[in-house]
């Protein structure tokens, strides 16, 4: 199988900082990929808030993670604190993807490299709905 690849965006819209928690430690003593992963959920929480946005409300529609894809570049340890850049890419009919850059704030060493698949999604019908075109032509301005 070959291994995953992340196009990474060239220019990032949102920053973000967050400590490493002991909690995020695994056995391996270094940042677990769990942890990663819930950190970068914060990431896109905090992204989403400067515009007033949730995941339950973007416009009246909901957001559903559809896939996600962490690429690891090397370890994080409890007391380091990440800057996260966000971004959002390839808008289609009914989502986008975010990036994320996870870098140690200090030392400038990039931690991982990774991407959500987000469509949106309308939960009282349980089902998925266009992208909508408020959120994407504000999106597309600040990018």
């Amino acid at each position: 199988m070959p291994r995953i690849k992340i196009d990474m965006p060239q220019h990032f819209t949102f920053t973000t900082e967050l400590p490493v928690r002991i909690s995020d430690i695994n056995y391996g003593g270094h940042l677990s990929n769990d942890s990663i992963v819930s950190l970068i959920h914060e990431a896109r929480v905090r992204f989403l808030a400067q515009y007033n946005y949730g995941e339950l409300n973007v416009e009246g529609a909901g957001m559903i993670m559809t896939d996600s894809a962490v690429i690891y570049k090397a370890e994080g340890f409890h007391g380091d604190v990440l800057q996260i850049d966000v971004c959002i890419s390839d808008f289609n009919k009914y989502g986008c993807d975010f990036y994320y850059l996870l870098s140690n704030k200090q030392t400038a060493v990039e931690v991982a490299h990774a991407k959500t698949g987000m469509v949106f999604f309308d939960y009282e019908q349980r089902k998925v709905t266009t992208v909508p075109q408020k959120f994407r032509d504000r999106m597309m301005k600040s990018t």
